[in-house]
């Protein structure tokens, strides 16, 4: 997950905002997510459908070795995620996308070409979301349902198209950072355990390294036994209502 810091698309305890809708360029930097008013207003949520459980969300993928070795973890606890999926990725790995669905876990549309969505005009992002959604769809064989940008980005096209769609936009509650070099399984899950997982939380961690640290999915996966394990005992349910 290279590009720029989460944080530091934010000022201090404040959102940066632009707004301008006829040209596209309104901007919700990923920290908006942080500002409750501000995510009511466009229906962005970070939280379960039902606020029951947790949802463990995954991103940037399939990846041919980070994706089976993730779905394998969460089969030997019998734990379900959603998988924000890739469009390239998924015409590298189509059958992945099938594996996924089979096994009982819910997808949802992250992107097509992985870009910061501040980069992009109105007419790119339509291009890249009409693509996105076509090799999804096809290799899934479902329907597509929640939408979440690259970097946690939204922009007016992509939140105009989500809404025409009736995509779900869903961030997220707790991360484990797991795109880092320096991440480790234990870094990963005490980040994202950080703070207290209660019902309704959304974790985001990623099961590729295409956009990320070489190798990070070994790490993430890695990291999975112990997370699952320390949500079970603390009495949380995974739950796929996102």
């Amino acid at each position: 997950m290279t590009g720029p810091d989460h944080r530091s698309l934010a000022v201090r305890g404040s959102v940066a905002l632009t707004c301008s809708l006829a040209s596209g360029t309104y901007l919700l930097p990923a920290l908006a997510y942080y500002a409750a008013p501000l995510r009511a207003a466009f229906g962005i949520s970070r939280t379960t459908r039902d606020g029951r459980g947790y949802a463990l969300t995954f991103d940037d993928g399939p990846h041919a070795q980070g994706t089976p070795r993730v779905l394998a973890e969460l089969a030997q606890r019998g734990v379900l995620a959603t998988f924000f999926l890739v469009g390239e990725q998924v015409q590298r790995n189509p059958g992945l996308a099938r594996e996924i669905v089979a096994a009982g876990h819910q997808i949802g549309l992250h992107c097509d070409r992985h870009r910061n969505l501040l980069r992009l005009g109105p007419r790119a992002v339509a291009d890249d979301l009409a693509r996105a959604q076509a090799r999804i769809e096809d290799a899934a064989g479902m329907p597509i349902e929640r939408y979440r940008p690259p970097y946690g980005i939204f922009n007016a096209a992509a939140l105009t198209i989500a809404w025409r769609n009736g995509w779900r936009p869903l961030l997220w509650t707790h991360w484990g950072r797991d795109w880092e070099a320096r991440a480790t399984p234990e870094s990963i899950a005490e980040r994202l355990l950080a703070g207290g997982v209660a019902d309704g939380s959304v974790l985001l961690l990623h099961d590729a390294d295409d956009y990320g640290a070489a190798g990070s999915w070994e790490r993430t996966a890695a990291a999975l036994p112990r997370v699952l394990d320390e949500l079970a005992r603390q009495g949380l349910e995974p739950s796929v209502a996102v």
